[in-house]
């Protein structure tokens, strides 16, 4: 049964950037804390345990999953998707086992689900994508909404890019420290397959499409106080269940992003690159163009509607903090 003195909140992903903020959150709110994960207290290869940590909570909040700052090599595609969508399904499972299932369930999901969008900004009513990033986000809200759980409400958490002390903002740092925070304009480059669908459903075509962006791609982007803000009020408010975009109301453009990256970090030339540029310089890095190229437009329509109020809704202000 669950604890009368104090709530209880599961917690899978705790280890991560986001997951290290919404579990020092949810403990200031006075919420005693199971974790769940590979070297946790509860493993995700034991169900009863599982069962266990779920039964009598009210809340379970699940971030887990492999981190998409690599390369798309086939054996980390293969374990971003496994990652997100075998959690998910665990904690399913063990959410209808339970005898005293969680009031709420949020499932950490993202923006990158929706089409590469330069002609309008999508809400949660908007044109879901095609290829790898969206196909791994609708296989793992498919899993998140299957089945019957009429006792929990389940919402997705459709997370812009996470301004704070996490790797998105590192690598963008570091590209504007080295010289390279020009405008990044999307154009042709080499064919690669890295990008094609994945999963039971995949999507789009083989290879990479690209766009002549010149720069003006769209960058959606939230502070990692808005996330934990956010959280928060999806935890509390009964009333909110499917699909939420995690995102600032005021999202930028590439060219904007990269002139106030450079001068938060004082350098003050960038270069600009383009495509083929960029593809040698990322892989370098151990990462993807995607994070850059890839134009996210996104409206936090439900967070808005709800009246949740932005600490950080300011670019300048959130890198300048999260510095």
């Amino acid at each position: 049964m669950q604890n009368a003195s104090r709530p209880i909140a599961v917690l899978a992903g705790a280890s991560g950037f986001i997951g290290r903020a919404v579990e020092a959150a949810f403990a200031a709110d006075g919420y005693e804390i199971r974790r769940v994960g590979r070297s946790a207290a509860v493993r995700w290869s034991d169900a009863p345990a599982l069962t266990a940590a779920v039964d009598g909570a009210d809340v379970v909040v699940n971030l887990a999953g492999k981190s998409v700052d690599c390369r798309y090599t086939d054996a980390n595609r293969e374990e971003i998707l496994r990652s997100r969508v075998e959690t998910t399904r665990a904690l399913r499972e063990a959410v209808a086992r339970a005898e005293h299932p969680p009031r709420v369930w949020l499932n950490a999901s993202t923006a990158t689900i929706y089409r590469h969008a330069m002609d309008r900004p999508h809400t949660e009513a908007g044109e879901l994508g095609t290829g790898f990033s969206p196909d791994v986000a609708r296989a793992w809200e498919r899993e998140l909404f299957a089945g019957d759980l009429p006792r929990t409400r389940r919402v997705a958490l459709r997370m812009a890019i996470v301004i704070g002390d996490g790797p998105a903002t590192r690598m963008l740092f570091r590209i504007a420290r080295l010289g390279l925070g020009g405008a990044q304009h999307d154009g042709w480059s080499l064919p690669h397959r890295r990008y094609r669908g994945i999963g039971d459903r995949p999507t789009g075509p083989d290879t990479a499409p690209w766009y002549r962006t010149h720069g003006r791609q769209r960058f959606s982007w939230v502070h990692i106080d808005d996330v934990v803000g956010a959280i928060r009020l999806l935890r509390d408010d009964d009333a909110i269940a499917g699909p939420v975009n995690i995102s600032s109301p005021h999202p930028s453009d590439n060219r904007t992003l990269m002139r106030t990256l450079r001068r938060v970090v004082g350098m003050p030339v960038g270069l600009p690159s383009a495509r083929w540029m960029l593809e040698p310089a990322m892989w370098a890095l151990r990462t993807e163009p995607e994070l850059i190229l890839k134009s996210r437009w996104v409206l936090p329509g439900r967070l808005t509607g709800a009246g949740y109020a932005f600490r950080h809704p300011d670019l300048e202000e959130a890198l300048r903090d999260a510095r």
